[in-house]
């Protein structure tokens, strides 16, 4: 579709409010989205470190206990 202006393109032939709701929406959607990933990732890998120096101490506790 072809528009003769950019004030025709920003109208979309009358349906700008929908169009332009719609595309603010799903923009404001996949942010939350990549910023919840991106949280979430840095929450699993605190979990993993926490749990690694955990397991490290237990080992490590073990071996004393057996000297």
């Amino acid at each position: 579709m072809q528009f003769e202006s950019i004030e025709a393109f920003l109208a979309m032939g009358g349906y700008a409010t929908y169009v332009w709701l719609s595309w603010g929406f799903t923009l404001l959607v996949l942010i939350a989205v990549t910023v919840a990933s991106i949280q979430k990732t840095k929450q699993i890998h605190k979990e993993v470190r926490e749990s690694l120096t955990r397991e490290k101490r237990i080992n490590q506790a073990k071996e004393a206990d057996l000297l």
